[in-house]
């Protein structure tokens, strides 16, 4: 099984869901009890921001360890530029199986959810995916999805449906002894919001688009605890860095409200639009905390890599993220370079 130095990683985003959208931070009608129970058992940022107001640059930021403008994606519906080097592809080449489920949004396609191509010049396989069961946009109830170029229909919630898929991912990794590298970008809560009945029964009084858009997030937090679960039952939670964010800032005209007391949302460089609910979850090398070192989805890539010992080589000379890695262990201090931020001409920078 994977230790520190080589563990199982999963990465996990939410599609639109604000900061304030969480019941850790006291949402006043949202309860997300899995979300809770994996804020209070990991590293939790109270500072953390997506790499941009939009999600397509966002995913980019993830998988390049650099601001959007850099990769290409200058907005939603961006392409990533082929010659750009992934945080998937590095890991292939260090010997771990890759895999992707859910929303992928970097291959220039605009509009509503799709499956994806075989042969799409910028899918997650061209990026560095072994597997993949992707859609190019939002996607939720009963979605149709593309399992490497085969398309299938799926019955259900879409958050549920790509948790079970990457399970029996990583529960195959895992009994061939190999670590996993495991991608899983909801669809949820972007609109259009479809949730079940069931899952619309707690908010009654609200207008009709805020019960369906609650109704997704208490999907997608269940499918948050069954993640948990399913790595506990594989025996690989221990060995697993487990992380959570959201793509970009809540959205306007959901009742009671979805960024807290943060100003701005989706598409503005105001902290609406950029701060995101973040925890890392790795419970054989993270005591559980808070945090309100500045952080952001940047990092991810120079924080993965100095934990496997990456070549200087599995990324592109300039990343304008930071390695958090000392940061599991304590806090570490200022913040040693800006977090930069770029959307459709206007910029930003945020420093400690």
């Amino acid at each position: 099984l994977a230790r520190a130095g080589n563990p199982h990683i999963v990465l996990v985003m939410a599609d639109d869901q604000g900061y304030g959208e969480t019941g850790y931070y006291k949402h006043p009608v949202l309860k997300t009890p899995n979300l809770d129970a994996m804020a209070a058992s990991g590293l939790r940022f109270d500072r953390f921001y997506a790499g941009a107001p939009v999600c397509s640059p966002t995913r980019a930021s993830v998988l390049t360890g650099r601001a959007n403008d850099r990769t290409g994606v200058e907005s939603h519906g961006y392409a990533l530029r082929l010659q750009e080097k992934t945080l998937a592809g590095a890991l292939r080449a260090a010997g771990y199986a890759t895999g992707h489920f859910g929303k992928w949004h970097l291959d220039g396609i605009r509009g509503p959810g799709v499956p994806i191509l075989a042969d799409d010049p910028h899918g997650p396989g061209r990026f560095g995916f072994d597997r993949w069961l992707s859609v190019t946009n939002f996607f939720d109830l009963d979605p149709v999805m593309s399992r490497g170029g085969a398309f299938e229909e799926f019955r259900g919630d879409s958050s549920e449906i790509i948790v079970g898929e990457a399970l029996e991912f990583i529960r195959e990794q895992a009994a061939a002894g190999k670590p996993s590298f495991t991608v899983i970008w909801f669809g949820s809560p972007h609109s259009p919001f479809r949730a079940s009945e069931a899952d619309c029964e707690g908010f009654p009084s609200l207008p009709p688009a805020s019960q369906q858009h609650y109704g997704e997030l208490v999907a997608m937090d269940r499918s948050l605890g069954a993640l948990r679960v399913g790595l506990r039952e594989i025996g690989i939670a221990g060995q697993t860095l487990l992380w959570f964010n959201s793509d970009n800032g809540g959205l306007p005209k959901i009742e009671p409200g979805t960024v807290g007391s943060l100003r701005g949302f989706k598409g503005s460089l105001y902290e609406g639009g950029l701060r995101v609910p973040a925890i890392v979850e790795w419970p054989d090398e993270i005591e559980p905390r808070i945090t309100e070192f500045p952080a952001c989805t940047m990092d991810i890539f120079p924080t993965i890599a100095e934990i496997v010992d990456l070549p200087a080589e599995a990324s592109l000379s300039v990343q304008d993220g930071i390695s958090l890695r000392g940061l599991f262990a304590g806090e570490i201090g200022k913040r040693p370079k800006p977090i930069p931020f770029r959307h459709v001409g206007r910029s930003a920078l945020i420093d400690n």
